[in-house]
């Protein structure tokens, strides 16, 4: 009975394996064809054994113990022990998660003991990459590994700020002190003036998410694919590089397992812009004295307290087995009211069964964000930081009656206070992941896989201002309230089979594989006014104001859906351990295609490598233990970010008056372009890895060269005979091109010292080399973008143009004052003209600098002293510049509003004189500044208790930990490390919520 009932699951599993894969995939020999009989002319003994690892001695329960090709098996007990009935002279294999599998040839029953070695090497030498994991030395694409151990340590808000300055080419910037800001990403420079993607992608196991749906805690390794060869695997989804997040799983000889850490941490604005006080205020301004002395920054701030907790538990044996991971963090910003709490929580539980031929693993994961909203549909008011800065140092807080003292005669001049204290929401987002995969082996080098994931990600915001708000006190606006909201899912399937072989010198991976990818997005929004009291009129109740009765509430909803289908496949191949071949292609079409001629597309890699050290002329060396050159090229491509542009779109226009009737007209909303096609980047990256002194010393080497080919553009038409005023087209191109350089050292190693140091080097320029195509001609070959605000008033900042780089700042140039504190600017021919001579015509714009570095650099050093250690990162960005939009609004001495100003204002201009107080602000190169910084951006000294073997608690670490320690640049605003996203990088906004020093102190402890 038991057998037959073996029999019929065994059947049912590989049914359900086999219709989730494919009918392809039947073709494999069924498990249950095994022969279970093996050689029955040997005698059946029956053999017992202890299974410890060879480390410690510790006794390994859960271990898979069975017989090769064969079903007959059984698993450790607690103790290690087992017992199994086996044909003398099989082979019996003994297998462990994070451990190496031994064979051993049974020929008598005498007890075994059997002792497995740690497989940490083996994992500290794989690297995962599209859909598998490679062996390090057999990489041959720009592919670079940071495990836990390396990571940023201290306050990280998510994973982006574990690898900061760790992976040369990868830049990662922290532009805010938001606690609800997330790191930005950017891996060799920019490749797109339209397209749907301009950040790497980011995988967690394989499923799409972003660099905070995982809790930093939680994360095992961060590998990062950088050039074309590596991503192409990924299609469209790789163009910008992709950035793969492996979680924690249940490893090693203690399975069963409670792992805690947390910290306490506070925070401080890392530097402050110096202005006025109120006694320099009064000195400068005797007509705005308004008798009281108020630092408006201190009104709006405080001293912010953060914790954050995190449990792991992890259970099971290698049959089965889990790990469970809480997160909890309490995060405040430093200004009032800038507020940030999340929860995360994964689940993760593996099944094999059939001896490791079968694995279910189910996984389930959570995020919920809560946070604190002063600005309808946002979070932190920065307009009130903003406020905080300009307001008159001199004005009181509250009125002699407690009201709020507000100037009513200015223009956008409010109580920095009141805009936060007379406003009150939340925002609440929850993801969650569902996420399942099947691994089916029915023959040993045959693999086949199914991972299959939902998404779903609600989100809902809700904002009220009370009758006491400046928009009902100066606007008439009797309260206000706004609700707000979206939904966002997302389908994965993802099939695959992988076939490895090794015959004679000859070794070879061969993958295919089906992925599916649906995406869909509906929002909604709706605001009110006129509400009779605080206490009913909140975004609980927005349907009591009367706006909406009255015909002036404002609404909306949308919906969008997109999808992604592709077919992809990849060789690798080693011949001697010598020369490597990685070859690969994907075949996909996008939904925001349809309707053109070119809805499919095709994007083929190849890399070459070759491992020198191992050729007979290199056996007599001494210089280099291992050497490797690589070679690879690899085609991307990127889809519109807009959907059916290759049909003619309609929308809603005015209203008419038609027999009687109000009807809303239809007009045309985009023009039909069948050619509309993707872009393409072409990447070429020639790299070399190295070890030398004995493994001392390793590193790389790479340059690449981007070439994108038809770059989307929103090309100008004429009208008629076109219905629409553009059409989105491809025509440009573009390049970037770089160098990157990795070294890993380590200088000393003592019984007592260690000093381990890397050290990343990368530059990148950039050029569109043309933006017109073989249909559409621009009519200039430039246009210009960006935007800056200087009293009121705001113009364009950058200008895009062939020939030159993406950044460049374009505006009047100043070389001088007169002797009355007038600037002398440059014309369009060069020549010196007088501030009052001078039109400001737009052509006499001229190129102020660039926004984005042109190198970078980090320097990452670990000092262990015994049970200390000590770790400092540094890191910096060179040559570029950065337009000071806070200088560029504090400093004029033109003050009609009598806001307050920099201390700076008393300076004099080009050594010569203050500016006069007739100049007006405006957008010059006197405020356009060198960037250049170097940080010391994480320090963290920790303390290791050791010999705790008969404490509850196995290992136990304290350290404490400052992150944007220090900063070294001639640069005079708060932080030149701005935000270098899109097509106008490198403003430092007025108004930009400062970055910030944090102090932390925090445990780990394994129990």
């Amino acid at each position: 009975m038991d057998k037959q009932y073996l029999t019929i699951k065994q059947k049912l599993c590989h049914c359900v394996v086999s219709i989730v894969l494919g009918v392809a995939f039947c073709m494999t020999p069924p498990l249950w064809a095994a022969d279970t009989s093996i050689n029955r002319n040997f005698q059946q003994i029956t053999i017992t054994g202890t299974v410890t690892a060879k480390s410690d001695g510790i006794p390994l329960p859960g271990v898979s113990v069975y017989v090769k090709d064969t079903q007959l098996a059984t698993t450790t007990d607690m103790d290690g022990h087992f017992s199994l009935d086996v044909p003398q002279g099989s082979l019996l294999v003994i297998s462990y998660m994070g451990f190496k599998t031994q064979e051993i040839v049974i020929n008598s029953d005498d007890p075994l003991t059997i002792a497995l070695e740690d497989d940490l090497q083996t994992l500290d030498d794989v690297v995962v990459v599209g859909y598998g994991k490679q062996k390090a030395g057999d990489v041959t694409s720009a592919v670079v590994s940071v495990k836990s151990e390396s990571f940023n340590q201290g306050q990280s808000r998510d994973a982006g700020q574990l690898i900061q300055g760790k992976v040369a080419g990868l830049m990662v910037t922290n532009s805010s002190g938001d606690p609800t800001a997330t790191t930005a990403i950017k891996l060799r420079g920019n490749n797109t003036l339209s397209g749907a993607y301009t950040d790497p992608l980011v995988l967690i196991n394989g499923v799409p998410g972003s660099l905070n749906t995982l809790a930093p805690q939680d994360i095992e390794s961060i590998d990062v694919l950088k050039d074309g060869s590596a991503a192409a695997i990924y299609g469209v989804r790789g163009t910008n590089g992709v950035i793969l997040i492996t979680t924690k799983k249940a490893t090693g000889s203690k399975i069963n397992r409670v792992q805690y850490s947390g910290f306490v941490s506070t925070s401080e604005i890392a530097r402050q812009l110096d202005f006025l006080n109120a006694d320099q205020f009064r000195a400068l301004y005797t007509d705005a004295d308004q008798g009281s002395s108020t630092n408006w920054l201190d009104q709006i701030s405080r001293t912010p307290i953060t914790h954050v907790h995190n449990l792991s538990f992890q259970g099971g044996n290698t049959q089965t087995n889990y790990i469970a991971n809480l997160n909890y963090n309490i995060q405040e910003g430093v200004f009032l009211k800038s507020d940030n709490k999340t929860f995360r929580g994964r689940l993760e539980i593996n099944h094999r069964m059939f001896n490791d031929k079968l694995l279910f693993k189910f996984g389930l994961m959570g995020r919920d964000d809560s946070y604190t909203s002063t600005k309808a549909g946002g979070s932190f008011n920065q307009f009130a930081y903003f406020q905080s800065l300009r307001y008159n140092p001199t004005a009181p807080v509250r009125n002699e009656d407690g009201s709020w003292y507000q100037n009513l005669n200015k223009l956008d001049y409010v109580n920095p206070l009141s805009l936060l204290e007379e406003a009150d929401g939340d925002v609440k987002t929850t993801e969650m992941r569902y996420t399942s995969t099947i691994n089916y082996k029915p023959i040993e080098d045959l693999t086949l896989n199914g991972n299959f994931s939902l998404t779903r990600e609600p989100r809902n915001s809700g904002y009220s201002e009370t009758l006491n708000h400046i928009s009902n006190i100066r606007d008439g606006y009797s309260g206000y309230s706004y609700i707000g909201g979206y939904l966002n899912t997302t389908k994965q399937m993802e099939l695959t089979a992988t076939y490895d072989r090794t015959l004679n010198k000859s070794s070879f991976t061969v993958l295919g594989g089906y992925g599916y990818i649906a995406n869909e997005s509906e929002w909604y929004n709706m605001n009110n006014y006129g509400f009779q009291d605080d206490y009913f009129g909140t975004w609980n109740n927005i349907g009591v104001g009367s706006a909406l009765q009255e015909g002036f509430a404002g609404m909306g909803s949308g919906k969008l859906r997109t999808n992604l289908i592709s077919f992809f496949g990849r060789v690798n191949y080693a011949y001697a351990d010598k020369y490597l071949l990685m070859a690969s292609v994907r075949h996909e079409g996008a939904s925001q295609l349809w309707g053109t001629n070119n809805a499919w597309g095709t994007f083929p890699a190849v890399s070459l490598g070759w491992k020198i050290t191992n050729e007979a002329f290199m056996e007599h060396q001494h210089v280099f233990d291992d050497l490797k050159l690589r070679v690879g090229y690899g085609v991307t491509g990127s889809q519109p970010s807009a959907s059916f542009l290759g049909t003619a779109l309609l929308t809603y226009g005015d209203y008419v008056y038609v027999d009687g009737q109000w009807i809303r007209t239809i007009i045309p909303a985009s023009n039909p372009n069948p050619d509309l096609k993707w872009e393409e980047k072409r990447e070429t990256n020639i790299g070399l890895d190295f070890v030398t002194l004995g493994g001392k010393v390793s590193g790389s080497i790479d340059f690449y060269n981007r070439d994108v080919k038809g770059l989307l553009y929103s090309y100008n038409v004429p009208t008629p005979p076109y219905l629409y005023p553009t059409i989105m087209a491809n025509g440009g191109n573009m390049v970037n091109k770089g160098l990157e350089v990795l070294i890993n050292a380590t200088p000393v190693t003592t019984d007592n010292f260690s000093w381990t140091t890397t050290l990343t080097y990368s530059t990148n320029s950039n050029k569109l080399k043309s933006l017109n195509g073989s249909a559409f001609q621009t009519e200039y070959d430039y246009f210009d973008t960006g935007a800056v605000s200087y009293e009121g008033q705001w113009t364009t900042s950058h200008r895009v143009q062939v020939g030159q780089s993406i950044g460049n700042f374009y505006g009047f140039k100043v070389v001088d004052v007169d002797d009355d504190g007038k600037w002398v600017y440059l014309d369009k021919e060069g020549n010196r003209v007088a501030y009052d001579d001078f039109t400001h015509a737009p052509e006499d714009r001229h190129y102020l600098g660039n926004g984005l570095p042109k190198w970078f650099a980090g320097f990452n050093n670990t000092f262990t002293y015994k049970n200390f250690d000590l770790t400092v990162n540094m890191r910096g960005a060179f040559n570029f510049q950065v337009i000071n939009e806070s200088r560029m609004n504090f400093e004029g001495t033109q003050n009609g509003y009598r806001d307050n100003r920099l201390i700076s204002v008393n300076d004099k201009i080009f050594g010569k004189t203050t500016l006069s107080t007739e100049v007006q602000a405006e957008f010059n190169s006197y405020y356009v500044e060198d960037g250049d910084y170097w940080k010391i951006n994480n320090i963290v000294l920790g303390y290791n208790f050791k010999d705790l073997k008969d404490s509850v608690i196995s290992s136990l670490r304290l350290y404490v930990s400052v992150n944007n320690a220090l900063i070294i640049t001639g640069y005079k605003g708060m932080d030149p490390e701005v935000n270098t996203s899109g097509l106008s990088p490198g403003i430092d906004y007025r108004q930009k919520f400062p970055t910030v020093r944090t102090f932390t102190l925090g445990v780990q402890a394994n129990f």
